[in-house]
């Protein structure tokens, strides 16, 4: 498995945001999205969990 830098990190934090905001579509019920942080051992860095729950 590859190393992921901090920077890189961020960039593909950027993409799945950019991806995640182009998805929005007319008529589905509103939702929220909850960003969690956590330390992953196995993998020996931070990692982004994402949670979508209804409003």
């Amino acid at each position: 498995m590859a190393k992921l830098t901090r920077r890189g990190f961020i960039g593909t934090a950027a993409a799945a945001g950019a991806l995640r905001g182009a998805g929005v579509a007319v008529g589905k019920p509103p939702m929220r999205r909850i960003l969690t942080l956590v330390y992953d051992k196995s993998l020996g860095m931070m990692r982004a969990v994402e949670r979508v729950v209804p409003r």
